[in-house]
């Protein structure tokens, strides 16, 4: 298993790995990685948001990673934390609309020296950090979109979206499990799947398909 060792908390004089199954977790380390990825992230805009809101303008960017977007062995924790940034985003988009505040999150892949020894110096040499800089950047630009998650990494740039596919209605005694397991296919069809942008659009794609 591939292990990325960092400090704990309750003893800065021992290092633990960082990939590590989640029944092996302790509260307090699970705690503690989403203090600092999640609550890290929300106490720094906190500092910064009124500043924004009052100038009418403001470009706020978060840091997400795969681990939370698409999962990872043995980062149940960091995972936790680097998707909840993305909740986090989706709902500041929203708020920050009418002030010209856009918010964004990177979803980078790049070398550092957590990494070092993981990968060959072939693959290390084309993730350059500075390969993701320019997403940064954009995302920080005058002409930026908002509430996007941009990943970014040896130069390739994709947009990644959580996206909802049309589904089935199930109404009346048809709204039981066994109706769900015998409609799958249809429920699971994502061929006219598309991303919503708040959670009332969620709320009006069901009454939609209710209606139809």
């Amino acid at each position: 298993m591939i292990k990325i060792y960092t400090y704990s908390h309750n003893r800065p004089d021992l290092i633990k790995p960082q990939y590590e199954s989640f029944k092996k977790h302790i509260k307090d380390d699970f705690e503690f990685v989403v203090d600092v990825h999640l609550m890290g992230s929300v106490y720094c805009t906190k500092a910064v948001w009124p500043i924004m809101v009052e100038q009418n303008y403001g470009r706020v960017i978060m840091t997400s990673s795969s681990s939370g977007v698409y999962g990872n062995f043995g980062q149940t924790n960091y995972g936790a934390a680097k998707l909840g940034v993305v909740g986090f985003m989706n709902s500041l988009k929203i708020e920050g609309q009418k002030y010209n505040i856009k918010v964004n999150s990177l979803i980078p892949v790049a070398a550092t020296r957590m990494t070092e020894s993981l990968m060959p110096k072939e693959a290390l040499e084309k993730l350059k950090p500075d390969f993701v800089s320019p997403a940064v950047l954009f995302m920080a630009s005058e002409d930026a979109p908002t509430g996007i998650m941009l990943s970014a990494g040896a130069g390739v740039y994709a947009l990644a979206q959580i996206i909802q596919g049309p589904g089935v209605a199930l109404t009346g005694d048809d709204a039981n499990p066994d109706k769900i397991a015998e409609r799958w296919s249809e429920i699971s069809d994502m061929s006219k799947a598309k991303a919503l942008f708040t959670g009332g659009e969620h709320s009006a794609e069901i009454f939609k398909k209710l209606t139809s």
